[in-house]
């Protein structure tokens, strides 16, 4: 909430200068197509300051996926849709137990506990 009153005024005045800045370049340039993309959006943009339990980015998000994302080349070459599938349900598993604070604290011996099947709604 503390940061939300200080991110108001802050916004307010980059969308005004926004606004401003738009009128002064050329159509077609990169500023200008910069400026658009930001304005059109901006709706979605600001959303995070009616809503306080909204993050201002998503950074969180796009560390949890990076490590999977920047992989998923090398996996295409898993050697069959077999392999492929195998690699996909361990990535799964893995990411689910690590999200639920489960690794790397979980034994391997007691690994059936992280399969969905068992998981209990919270």
């Amino acid at each position: 909430m503390k940061n939300q009153k200080k991110a108001v005024p802050v916004m307010g005045a980059l969308h005004a200068w926004m606004i401003a800045q738009r009128d002064l370049v050329h159509d077609g340039s990169a500023i200008s197509k910069a400026l658009d993309y930001s304005l059109k959006r901006w709706t979605a943009l600001s959303r995070y300051l009616d809503d306080g339990a909204l993050s201002v980015d998503n950074n969180w998000a796009k560390n949890q996926i990076r490590p999977w994302a920047l992989g998923r080349k090398n996996w295409l070459l898993a050697g069959s849709l077999r392999s492929g599938k195998r690699a996909a349900a361990i990535m799964s598993l893995i990411l689910s137990a690590r999200l639920n604070g489960r690794l790397p604290t979980q034994r391997a011996s007691d690994i059936a506990q992280l399969l969905p099947h068992r998981w209990q709604p919270v």
